[in-house]
């Protein structure tokens, strides 16, 4: 019993070890990168073409730094909501290279205590909130630290009521913003989630596949926040804004965006069944899987309320 106790300790103290060690290696690789490869950036016609992977869940870093280079931002201020222990994250490679102020937000248990053991709290000006962002705490969380404004990057994935987190935020609080969309929603419909409270992706359905709104509903809401849509992730989930005063920097992108269809094809096939294994459905087979539950129609601010399977031909 003792021997097992310890083995499992050395185990966990050997695992630590190795993941900072690789996190580290990952820095300095991205940092090599991202110097080689800055030199290009006036050549790229697409936001994917940017992407790179350090600490983000896909390529965002690699897209963050090409926007950061346009917009000759060092120090960057940001906010972000939604990063599990922050091992993985859009804003991590931001704090371990500039070590500048920052807000990191999630409802993860010990949140405080698991991303201490993947970064230096020590270092620079992170702002550490555990708890559950909703339309109505939005504003008081982000007045709390003083970050409601003059921001330089938000970054918004709650895998739910994100529309409605939008809905009530001040306009133009920063010069870029990232949120993640629903590709299952397509690209027809401005449609989302109903504004639950405690919505939790799994548990509205076992799927995974029942969160968030459609792109479209989020351009919609974007534009009126003062924001233009500059593209997405190669993954189609991640959706880029440049504030309005700033989108002249980016005509190139303006220009290359493909349709709304291009950015709300399947590319993640993150799909459960019952059991909690992935089953890899398609967009169409997905929709049907959640034909009984409902979204909110936002076109125009109507607000309707439907089954999907009502509107699941028009998707």
């Amino acid at each position: 019993m003792i021997l097992n106790q310890i083995k499992s300790k050395i185990k966990n103290f050997l695992t630590k070890i190795n993941k900072k060690d690789n996190a580290q290696n990952n820095f300095m690789l991205g940092s090599i990168y991202f110097e080689q490869v800055s030199k290009n950036y006036n050549n790229l016609k697409e936001l994917q073409d940017a992407e790179y992977k350090v600490f983000s869940q896909t390529g965002e870093d690699g897209i963050i730094n090409y926007l950061f280079s346009k917009l000759n931002i060092s120090n960057a201020k940001f906010v972000e909501i939604g990063v599990g222990d922050y091992s993985e994250s859009n804003t991590r490679f931001i704090y371990e290279n500039s070590f500048s102020k920052g807000l990191i937000v999630d409802i993860e248990k010990d949140f405080k205590k698991k991303v201490s053991q993947n970064i230096n709290l020590w270092k620079g000006l992170l702002e550490i909130e555990n708890t559950e962002i909703t339309s109505e705490n939005i504003n008081s969380v982000l007045d709390k630290y003083n970050l409601n404004k003059n921001l330089d990057l938000f970054s918004l994935d709650i895998d739910g009521v994100d529309y409605w987190v939008l809905k009530n935020m001040n306009k133009r609080i920063s010069k870029l913003f990232v949120v993640e969309y629903n590709p299952t929603f397509g690209h027809n419909l401005e449609i989302t989630v109903p504004n639950v409270k405690n919505f939790n992706r799994f548990k509205s359905h076992y799927s995974g596949c029942y969160y968030g709104a459609s792109l479209k509903a989020i351009i919609k809401m974007m534009d009126s926040k003062g924001y233009e849509f500059i593209g997405t992730n190669k993954l189609n989930f991640n959706a880029f804004f440049v504030v309005d005063k700033l989108a002249h920097e980016f005509v190139k992108l303006k220009e290359n965006l493909k349709t709304l269809e291009d950015y709300t094809s399947i590319k993640i096939r993150d799909s459960k069944n019952e059991k909690s294994e992935l089953n890899f459905l398609s967009k169409e087979e997905r929709l049907k899987n959640i034909k009984e539950l409902y979204i909110i129609d936002v076109s125009q601010n109507q607000n309707k309320k439907y089954k999907i399977e009502e509107v699941i031909s028009k998707i």
